[in-house]
């Protein structure tokens, strides 16, 4: 035990010597490990955040178009109108959670000289509840009176608000949209608050939500938003509903097509995690570098100390003894390397949690992994500059100049 910690205060005296060549070795193994832990955590993070959304609010949600064939033409049969939901909400109403449009209808409304843009979604009257985070802070949300008499009501974003009235609160003001090719007068009733996600960066743009009674589209639309109930089973469901909506439609099955969020959002994943496995191994190679870089300073250690290593010989150290101290000064650079590194991960994988607005997910068993790795390459790029010092002829190293 004390001839280690001998070999120890003998490696840190040497380290401290040539304090900037020791940073400079270390920098492949900070590079490497700060890299790993800072490409998996954001992996991790944003496959959390994925998946934490799903189980709020996309579990079971479908996605229903009409599937357009560039070689045939669709006649209007095979779209969606309101006596089509009214139609499945009767008739399936206890399989479905909510049932509506899909489509996004992109303008710009202006109030005096400042204009914003929206994109305006018609909705029933359960969407903001059950289907997003979004939170009513004025006013109110629809009910399904507005709904069922088609009322000229709308609800906007806070950030929309803002924008076109200098003011969150804008309930009671009125705005004029077109909706099928009509414009027509909206009453604000409701601002809520919009929850920022890593997934507003896909989309693009600068216009906002806004929504309006699903009713009052009463033009034909290509694509349909379903939630089936949470207690069934989602494969199952979906080839029932696809079934019945086919001969519902008088179409051929080919004519539409259905996604759910999950199948999505487990692509997505899948990406993430072969992104992430292949950017991790290209952050792992400044590791091997890294440990180059030790083997060819420990080399250069030997050269520049081997009369020291001649005295110690010639005093009575035995080849082990020459092999540990080299061996320890070796592991020392890897695994500080290795946890300032580590410190450097987090510092950079919190920052890019917030940039991207999403939840912080560390895994423990990349940070040991990384570190564990670091020791390795340590013991491994220091293993030939300690053996070749511990084979050192006494006599030849005492001659050395």
């Amino acid at each position: 035990m004390g001839l280690i910690l001998e070999n120890f205060k003998m490696a840190l005296s040497s380290i401290k010597a040539n304090k900037m060549r020791a940073f400079l070795t270390m920098l492949g193994i900070i590079i490497g490990i700060s890299s790993v832990i800072t490409i998996t955590s954001v992996g991790s993070s944003v496959q959390s955040s994925m998946n934490g959304f799903l189980s709020s609010f996309g579990k079971n949600r479908l996605f229903v178009y009409v599937n357009f064939d560039e070689n045939e033409t669709y006649d209007e049969s095979k779209y969606f109108t309101l006596d089509d939901i009214d139609y499945l909400k009767e008739k399936i109403g206890n399989t479905i959670e909510y049932i509506g449009y899909s489509n996004y209808y992109a303008r710009e409304v202006s109030e005096g000289r400042k204009k914003a843009k929206i994109q305006v979604k018609g909705i029933d009257y359960n969407y903001i509840k059950n289907l997003t985070a979004n939170k009513i802070t004025y006013g109110r949300d629809f009910e399904k009176n507005d709904i069922e008499k088609r009322k000229n009501f709308i609800l906007v974003n806070e950030e929309f608000a803002k924008k076109l009235y200098n003011n969150v609160n804008a309930v009671g003001k009125q705005i004029q949209v077109e909706i099928d090719n009509s414009n027509k007068t909206f009453t604000i009733i409701g601002v809520y608050k919009k929850e920022k996600t890593i997934f507003d960066k896909l989309q693009s743009g600068d216009a906002t939500e806004a929504y309006i009674p699903y009713t009052l589209v009463t033009s034909e639309q290509v694509a349909m938003d379903i939630k089936i109930n949470t207690e069934l089973d989602l494969k199952s469901e979906t080839k029932k509903f696809k079934n019945f909506l086919v001969k519902y439609k008088r179409a051929k099955e080919s004519d539409y097509a259905i996604e759910s969020l999950e199948e999505q959002a487990m692509q997505i994943n899948q990406m993430t995690s072969m992104l992430s496995m292949g950017l991790g191994a290209i952050a792992a190679i400044s590791l091997v570098v890294g440990g180059i870089g030790i083997m060819n300073i420990m080399l250069v250690s030997v050269t520049e100390r081997t009369k020291e290593i001649g005295i110690r010989k010639s005093l009575g150290a035995r080849k082990k003894d020459i092999l540990t101290q080299f061996m320890v000064e070796s592991m020392i650079l890897s695994v500080v390397g290795g946890i300032i590194g580590t410190i450097l991960g987090l510092l950079l994988s919190y920052v890019a949690s917030e940039s991207m607005k999403m939840p912080l997910k560390i895994e423990p068993q990349s940070i040991l992994t990384a570190v564990l790795f670091s020791l390795a390459v340590g013991i491994f790029f220091g293993l030939y500059p300690a053996n070749k010092a511990a084979k050192l002829d006494p006599i030849d190293a005492l001659r050395y100049e």
